[in-house]
């Protein structure tokens, strides 16, 4: 997984980043909820660890906030020293998965987070759609313009990324962090899966929509947005 971990206290982050990153997962950290909310909006994470009590912007607010205006909807896990039924209430109405109180064992938050990413997963609509395509995880099938796409694994998984990214752009990292995980090939490979990508999306259509972003990535463009 790719997790946030938003914490104000910086050694409790460092032990939960680095159980985390032992166990696989990619990690990154936010020291307050400012910081947080930025990263949250715009890195494309499957999870966060959020701390409630932070200064400047706490964590129900922070929550609320990728619940209303993100594309990208994380589980979220919200770290409480506060152990009342209303506090918990709070964050649940804030759009949180789940709660744990401090202090805890690393094993019980890395099974919590195990468990609401599985959950928040399982909620996701299973068919995208941006523009004239449509993603349907479902049943596996693409169309675009209501003609069916065939793709591959690899190039399927790139472009439901690409379908729940838009209309940001999806860096290569990123893109290459879902086909490959930690262990990518090289920069050959996901230019010759873009190009298919572009064959079977793009070529016989009135306008393309996979653009390049220079030096950035890639992203997805609905007629109206070229």
């Amino acid at each position: 997984m790719k997790v946030l971990v938003v914490e104000d206290h910086q050694d409790l982050a460092e032990n939960i980043c680095d159980y985390l990153s032992a166990l696989g997962h990619v990690v990154d950290y936010a020291p307050d909820g400012v910081v947080g909310l930025h990263l949250a909006v715009t890195g494309n994470y499957d999870a966060l660890v959020l701390d409630v009590m932070m200064p400047g912007l706490d964590g129900i607010n922070v929550c609320a906030r990728i619940r209303e205006s993100s594309i990208v909807q994380p589980a979220i896990l919200m770290l409480t020293a506060l152990d009342t039924l209303q506090d918990k209430l709070s964050g649940f109405d804030s759009g949180a998965d789940d709660y744990l109180v401090k202090p805890f064992a690393l094993e019980e938050l890395s099974a919590r987070l195990d468990a609401v990413t599985l959950r928040r997963r399982g909620r996701s609509n299973p068919k995208l759609t941006v523009g004239q395509l449509v993603l349907d995880s479902g049943t596996m099938s693409v169309s675009r313009a209501g003609k069916q796409v065939k793709l591959n694994r690899v190039c399927f998984q790139i472009l439901k990324k690409l379908m729940e990214t838009h209309p940001n752009v999806l860096s290569r990292s990123e893109m290459e962090f879902t086909v490959w995980g930690e262990d990518p090939p090289d920069s050959d490979a996901l230019r010759s899966h873009i190009y298919k990508l572009r064959l079977k999306v793009d070529k016989n259509f009135a306008y393309p929509m996979i653009e390049t972003v220079h030096g950035v990535g890639f992203r997805l463009a609905a007629e109206d947005e070229i």
